[in-house]
């Protein structure tokens, strides 16, 4: 099997052009806008990373803000034609990775209640749906889950971590 190579770093201002066109793809008419990113990059709480490939080419992108002990998934979108080659758990797992390194002990994050896709995902890196927010998305009323992890310090959310880590490096070389 090849395994996809890809960087992840620091999303900067110049990815500014093509995170709007997968964010555009990703979430339709409703989307952030561009003056929303660059606000974000300059949010102090928040942190944002930038997934490219071999060709320094933007392919996906989380954003993430740490408030005190916890950390809140804002975005996460990864471009049509490099979805499900494990990317957006890489980007999830380098998010953890960084909560680790600051302490951070829970996340959270919203989700469409009908995107079965995105709460497996969530799922299977030990988030849970404690609640709902309803009428949470302007675009149609949909309402969002909103799910949480346990302590990310507690072994068994480690053991999860560790796991999914070892499956991530079957699918990509991350440098």
């Amino acid at each position: 099997m090849n395994k996809l190579e890809i960087q992840i770093g620091r999303l900067e201002l110049s990815d500014l052009d093509d995170l709007m066109k997968i964010e555009s793809t990703a979430y339709g008419p409703h989307h952030w806008s561009r003056d929303s990113f660059v606000a974000e990059l300059e949010n102090k709480i928040a942190k944002y990373y930038a997934v490219k490939n071999t060709d320094n080419k933007l392919i996906a992108y989380i954003g993430v803000w740490h408030i005190v002990d916890e950390a809140h998934i804002t975005t996460i979108a990864v471009h049509e034609n490099y979805r499900r080659h494990h990317i957006a758990e890489a980007l999830i797992a380098k998010m953890l990775e960084d909560c680790y390194n600051n302490y951070i002990k829970y996340i959270t994050l919203e989700v469409r209640a009908s995107n079965v896709p995105a709460i497996k995902l969530y799922e299977k890196y030990g988030f849970k749906s404690l609640g709902v927010r309803k009428g949470y998305y302007q675009d149609n009323g949909e309402d969002a889950l909103i799910m949480w992890t346990e302590n990310i310090f507690h072994d068994s959310f480690k053991v999860l971590y560790k796991n999914n880590i070892k499956e991530i490096n079957n699918y990509l070389i991350i440098k």
